[in-house]
């Protein structure tokens, strides 16, 4: 299983990876740009590691996640989600054509939510035991 994943990894940063990446960098950038933003820079920095090796990892919700990372949330949507989530539809699009392409479309479009709401939720390995202490 590994092995597939470390396969299914190194396909999707040349097909899709790097330039998914790149455009949460960028976003990032534009977000530091400005000292209120930091934090959405930050998390879209996070979530551009997401985009280079998306196998074997998944997002879950914090479970100290509250309202204020709601808010942010909003805003994150309205500054980059958008444009983001809209990066994922269409490499996902384009990569369905393919039968090698599928899972790769599935994993662009599985990273719909951590576009749109970064904040309140983490990214872990998959099937990792999360204890309920840990944030």
């Amino acid at each position: 299983m590994a092995l597939l994943r470390l396969i299914l990894n190194i396909i999707w940063l040349f097909v899709a990876g790097l330039w998914l990446a790149l455009g949460y960098a960028i976003a990032g950038i534009i977000c530091c740009v400005l000292i209120v933003t930091i934090p959405f820079g930050v998390a879209s920095f996070r979530m551009a590691g997401y985009a280079l090796w998306p196998f074997g990892r998944e997002l879950v919700r914090k479970p100290g996640a509250s309202g204020g990372s709601t808010v942010l949330n909003i805003i994150w949507v309205i500054v980059a989600g958008w444009w983001l989530t809209i990066g994922h539809i269409t490499t996902a699009v384009g990569l369905a054509v393919t039968v090698i392409g599928i899972p790769m479309a599935w994993a662009s479009l599985k990273m719909i939510p951590v576009a749109l709401a970064p904040f309140g939720n983490e990214i872990v390995e998959s099937g990792r035991a999360r204890e309920p202490w840990q944030f």
